[in-house]
């Protein structure tokens, strides 16, 4: 999306992704659902928020996008006849219908122009309809960001990742705020929210979620070494500092 669209392990990341399952629930319980709605799932990755839109819409229908085909994928194995879900960037997205309400767990930090994302949104929702998300904000994982470029500036490192860009657009509340009522919104209502992860798969966990735009470019036999490189630094147990950027807004009547 936006520039960051890139293919991921979704069995993977759906076993190691833990802490995503309280986030998406605080999604859907902000967007205070009647059960009849039509609902887009911005980024909807293996399916964690898409399962429990499902569950409050016994007669609505939820529409999963996601830039990753294998997602999409996966996440197309729990969805009802009536549901549906592709590949697509959202910063371009069209729609057709509009939507009655938007959900988003821990993608928006992915795309780096949130400028043209929330008007996407915006053309993407019905008179009144709400906007509900969190993704990674100001401060995210900081402390392992400044670990990984420290490694990554090492041989035999160095040589595959020197000027490389960090993919994510860690964004703050009053920016954000911003950005959503630039983009048509009302309402609006953004908030830091700090959050430590103790991952129990830490060695996994950085291979598929937080490492991966670093692994990338490597050769995949220096993955392994690169990973245990940034454990060592960060020592036992792993604590990650997450800080999540909360998004509430609405289109105008």
């Amino acid at each position: 999306m936006a520039g960051t669209i890139r293919e991921w392990d979704a069995t993977a990341y759906q076993r190691v992704s833990v802490p995503h399952e309280e986030w998406a629930r605080a999604v859907v319980d902000r967007l205070a659902l009647q059960g009849g709605e039509t609902v887009l799932d911005a980024g909807c990755g293996t399916g964690r928020l898409t399962r429990m839109l499902i569950e409050r819409l016994p007669r609505g229908r939820v529409i999963g996008i996601d830039g990753s085909r294998a997602m999409v994928e996966k996440v197309g194995k729990i969805l009802r006849p009536r549901d549906e879900a592709r590949s697509g960037d959202l910063t371009k997205l069209e729609l057709g219908d509009r939507v009655d309400a938007i959900g988003s767990s821990a993608v928006f930090h992915w795309i780096l122009d949130h400028d043209a994302l929330f008007s996407r949104m915006h053309a993407c929702l019905k008179p009144g309809g709400r906007l509900a998300a969190q993704c990674g904000g100001a401060g995210n994982i900081d402390k392992l960001r400044q670990t990984s470029r420290e490694v990554a500036a090492r041989e035999p490192y160095a040589d595959h990742l020197r000027g490389l860009a960090e993919p994510w657009n860690y964004a703050g509340a009053e920016e954000t705020e911003g950005r959503l009522r630039d983009a048509g919104f009302e309402a609006v209502r953004c908030w830091l929210q700090p959050w430590e992860v103790v991952p129990p798969e830490p060695f996994e966990f950085l291979r598929v979620i937080c490492l991966a735009p670093y692994l990338d470019p490597l050769p995949s036999e220096l993955h392994d070494p690169f990973i245990r490189a940034v454990l060592a630094a960060e020592g036992e147990p792993l604590r990650l500092g997450y800080v999540r950027l909360n998004i509430d807004a609405q289109a105008p009547l």
